[in-house]
C-alpha cells in the first residue's frame, strides 16, 4: 500500500499533456543549435541571438519550476470535478445500473436500480437475493455480453451483463479485495413492459383462419332415419357455430360437411388451452345414430397476409386428414401443434378413393420407363410385401421396376429368397442403395411405400435425383413428409401398406393376375401389421385377404416362413419376463438382440406379447442396434402410442408406433419414455 501512496503523491503527465508541457524545451534546444551555427557566420548577430536564447531558457525554466505545480493542480481539479459530474450523471441515469463483483455481490447501484430493487445505496447483498432469475452461470466471460429477461414488480426487463476489466484503475479502492481477477460485472436493466404489451396486442389481433371438416359425414348420416337427418345436421351446425361464436368468430358453411371460421389469435390461445374440446363434444351428438361423427380442424396463422393464412390452414387440414382425422392441427408460421387424435380411425367402406388413386398411378407410370421402389430402413415384411405389390403393378404395365433394399431382416429373407435365382424374375429385381443411383435417368419414377419420411427411406438420395415421386403409406402423416410428391396416398385407416397396394392392384387394370409368391408376401405384410388379424382388421382388410387367397396365398406356408428360430424366441421370452410395469399400466422392457439378425423385429414381437398381460394399456420395448436405440410401442385401444412416440421424434398408428433415439443409453431412453408418459398424463393427453 505504501507503494500505491507514493504513486498517488507523484503525479506525472502522460500522452498529449506531457507533449504540451515539454515541447518548449525542444524549441530551446533548437535555438541553442541555431546560435552556435550563426556564430560561425556572423559573431555580432550570434551574440544577439545568444542573449535571446539565454532569456528564453531562463523564462522557460522559471515557468517550469514555479508554474508546473499550479498547472498540475488545475488539471487535477478539473479531472476531479469532471469525474464527479460523470458519477452524478451515472447515478441519475434513466435506466437501472449496478456494479457486481464476481461472486454476484452488488457493489454499487444508481438511483433507478435502487428504486427497482427497493434497496438502499449501502446494500451489498448478492444479486440472486433480489433477482432469483440471475445466477453465477449467467455471468459473461471476458469481452462477452449476456442477455436475459426477468419480471420485477409486474414490469418486464431485459438485463444485460457485461464484464469490465478495470486494470490499474482499481488501486486504492475499497472494493479491491473483492476483485480477485481485477474485473467487475456491469448490469443494465431495460424496461420492456410497454414494448411487450404492444407486441402481445399485435399478436392477439393477428388474423386466424380455421377449416372444420366432418370426417365421416356420409357414413354417419346413412345411419340416421330420414325424418331425423335435418335435425342431426342442425345439431352439428349449432355446436360448431356456438363453439367458435364465443370468440367473436365469423363461421360460414362452405359445403354440407365443411366450415370456415375467421377470428383473432387471442381466441386461438383459448382454444389451444381448451385443447379443442369441440372434438369430443361433437361425438355426443346422438339422435338415433350409432356412429359418432368426428371432426378435423386445420388452423393457419402467422402468414403475414390473409391469403397466406388461408393456405396455411389448408396445409394444416391436409396434415390432420393425413394423420387420420379426429384432431386439430395448428400451423403457426413454421411451428406445428397437434391436438386430439386419440380415437381409432374408422375405416371407410367406399373404395372411390382407392380407384381414383389407382387410376392416377397408372397415368403417371405411362409417362415413365423405369421405376425404383423402396420402403423404410430395416424393412419389415409389410414394407417388403407392399414393394412387391407395386412391382407387380409396374410389370403389368410393362415398366422396368427395381426394389431397393439394404438390410435384409430374418422375417423378410425367406420371402426374398423365393424371388432370387428365379427365372421368372430378373436378376436386378433387388438393388442396394449403392446400386440404385446407376438406374436413375430422366424418365425414372420413385415409389415409396410404408413410410412418409424421406430420411427413413432405404435411399434418400434417390428422392433428390428424381422428379417423379409417389408415396403410399398407412402411417399417420408426420409434420415433415416427403415433399414434392406428384401422388401421395396416405390412409391411416388401412391396416397395412400391403392392404392398400392389394386394393390398388384390383383397380389398376381389369383381370390382373398375381403369382402365389407375390400373394404370400402381401398376405404376410397384412398378417404382421394386424398382429394376426387381432387389431385394425376391418371389412376391407378381409376383402383384400380374400383376393390374395384366390390368387394362391397360402396361410400355412406364410406361417412357416414367419416363425422364429429358438434363439430369437428365447430373446423375446426374456424381454417379456423382465418387463417392468410403470404406473400400473405401462409395460417397459429391454430386448437383447445381440447375435440376432433382426433385433428390431424381435423388439416389436415382445411389445405385442406384453399386451396379452392383464391390466397393461401400452407396452414399450427398447432395443439397441447399430448405435441407435429403437423403441417399439404397442397398445390395444386405451392409449394412443403414436402421440407418445411423436414426442420422441417418431410416429406410427394409434396402436402401433415407434421411434429412434440417438446419442443416448438404454437407461436414458427408458427414463425419457417415463418422463414423456408423466408429462402426457399430467396434461391429460393419455
Amino acid at each position: 500500500m505504501a507503494g500505491n501512496k507514493r504513486k498517488i503523491k507523484t503525479k506525472r503527465l502522460t500522452g498529449r499533456m506531457k507533449f504540451m508541457i515539454y515541447w518548449p524545451a525542444v524549441l530551446g534546444i533548437l535555438l541553442i543549435i541555431g546560435t552556435v551555427v550563426m556564430n560561425i557566420a556572423n559573431v555580432a548577430n550570434a551574440t544577439v541571438m545568444g542573449i535571446i536564447t539565454i532569456l528564453y531558457v531562463l523564462v522557460y525554466g522559471a515557468v517550469l519550476v514555479y508554474l508546473r505545480p499550479v498547472f498540475m493542480h488545475e488539471i487535477i481539479e478539473f479531472a476531479s470535478g469532471y469525474s464527479q459530474v460523470q458519477r452524478q450523471m451515472l447515478f441519475e441515469l434513466g435506466i437501472p445500473y449496478a456494479l457486481l463483483d464476481n461472486s454476484g455481490r452488488m457493489l454499487w447501484m444508481n438511483r433507478m436500480m435502487q428504486d427497482v430493487t427497493g434497496k438502499g445505496k449501502n446494500f451489498t447483498g448478492h444479486v440472486d437475493t433480489v433477482f432469483p432469475e440471475i445466477s453465477l452461470k449467467d455471468f459473461p466471460g471476458q469481452g462477452e455480453t449476456k442477455e436475459l429477461r426477468l419480471t420485477s414488480n409486474e414490469r418486464d426487463y431485459k438485463v444485460e451483463l457485461k464484464r469490465i476489466i478495470i486494470g490499474e484503475l482499481s488501486y486504492n479502492m475499497d472494493i479491491t479485495e473483492a476483485l480477485a481477477d481485477n474485473s467487475l460485472i456491469a448490469m443494465y436493466m431495460f424496461d420492456e413492459t410497454d414494448i411487450n404489451t404492444y407486441i402481445r396486442k399485435i399478436k392477439n389481433e393477428r388474423f386466424v383462419v380455421g377449416l372444420i371438416y366432418i370426417d365421416n359425414y356420409e357414413e354417419a348420416l346413412e345411419r340416421v332415419d330420414d325424418v331425423r337427418r335435418s335435425l342431426f345436421v342442425g345439431l352439428v351446425d349449432k355446436r360448431v357455430n356456438k363453439y367458435f361464436a364465443t370468440g367473436a368468430a365469423v363461421v360460414r358453411k362452405l359445403e354440407k360437411d365443411k366450415y370456415i371460421a375467421v377470428f383473432r389469435y387471442q381466441y386461438l390461445e383459448k382454444l389451444m388451452a381448451d385443447k379443442f374440446s369441440l372434438l369430443e363434444d361433437i361425438k355426443n351428438v346422438k339422435i338415433g345414430n350409432d356412429m359418432s361423427i368426428t371432426l378435423s380442424i386445420g388452423i393457419g396463422t402467422g402468414g403475414g397476409d390473409y391469403a397466406r393464412c388461408y393456405d396455411m390452414s389448408k396445409a394444416a387440414m391436409d396434415l390432420a386428414l393425413g394423420r387420420g382425422g379426429d384432431q386439430a392441427v395448428v400451423k403457426d408460421g413454421e411451428k406445428i401443434l397437434y391436438y386430439g387424435g386419440k380415437s381409432q380411425q374408422q375405416e371407410k367402406n367406399t373404395r372411390v378413393k382407392v380407384r381414383v388413386k389407382a387410376h392416377a398411378l397408372r397415368q403417371i407410370l405411362e409417362t415413365t420407363s423405369n421405376v425404383l421402389i423402396m420402403g423404410h430402413k430395416i424393412a419389415d415384411i409389410d414394407s417388403f410385401g407392399s414393394a412387391v405389390g407395386i412391382y407387380v403393378i409396374c410389370r403389368r404395365l410393362g415398366k422396368n421396376a427395381h426394389i431397393i433394399i439394404n438390410d435384409v431382416t430374418s422375417s423378410v429373407k425367406p420371402f426374398m429368397d423365393r424371388f432370387r435365382n428365379n427365372e421368372e424374375y430378373p436378376e436386378d429385381m433387388f438393388l442396394t442403395k449403392e446400386e440404385a443411383p446407376e438406374y436413375v435417368d430422366m424418365q425414372t419414377a420413385v415409389i415409396v411405400v410404408d413410410v412418409n419420411k424421406a430420411d427413413r427411406t432405404e435411399c434418400p438420395e434417390v428422392l433428390d435425383m428424381c422428379r417423379t415421386i409417389m408415396v403410399f403409406d398407412h402411417h399417420r402423416q408426420s409434420s415433415d413428409p416427403i415433399s414434392d410428391a406428384v401422388l401421395s396416398y396416405v390412409d391411416p385407416s388401412a391396416s397395412s401398406a400391403s392392404e392398400m397396394i392389394t386394393e390398388m392392384i384390383q383397380y389398376v387394370e381389369d383381370g390382373v393376375k398375381i403369382k402365389p409368391y407375390e400373394s404370400d408376401a402381401l398376405f404376410a405384410g397384412i398378417s404382421i401389421d394386424t398382429d394376426g388379424f387381432q387389431s385394425k382388421s376391418g371389412p376391407r382388410t378381409f376383402e383384400a385377404v380374400a383376393f390374395l387367397r384366390r390368387h394362391g396365398a397360402d396361410i400355412t406356408r406364410v406361417r412357416k416362413m414367419l416363425r422364429d428360430d429358438m434363439k430369437g424366441y428365447i430373446a423375446v421370452a426374456q424381454a417379456v419376463s423382465h418387463a417392468v410395469v410403470y404406473k400400473g399400466a405401462f409395460a417397459i422392457s429391454v430386448f437383447d438382440g445381440e447375435g440376432l439378425d433382426s433385433p428390431t423385429i424381435g423388439g416389436a414381437k415382445a411389445a405385442n406379447q406384453l399386451l396379452d398381460i392383464s391390466g397393461i394399456k401400452a407396452s414399450f420395448v427398447v432395443t439397441a442396434y447399430n448405435d441407435v436405440i429403437y423403441v417399439s410401442a404397442r397398445s390395444i385401444d386405451e392409449v394412443n402410442v403414436q402421440i407418445i412416440m411423436e414426442k420422441l421424434g417418431g410416429g406410427g398408428h394409434m396402436t402401433i408406433a415407434g421411434a429412434q433415439l440417438r446419442d443416448c443409453t438404454i437407461d436414458q431412453a427408458i427414463q425419457t419414455i417415463k418422463n414423456t408418459l408423466d408429462a402426457l398424463i399430467q396434461e391429460g393427453d393419455i
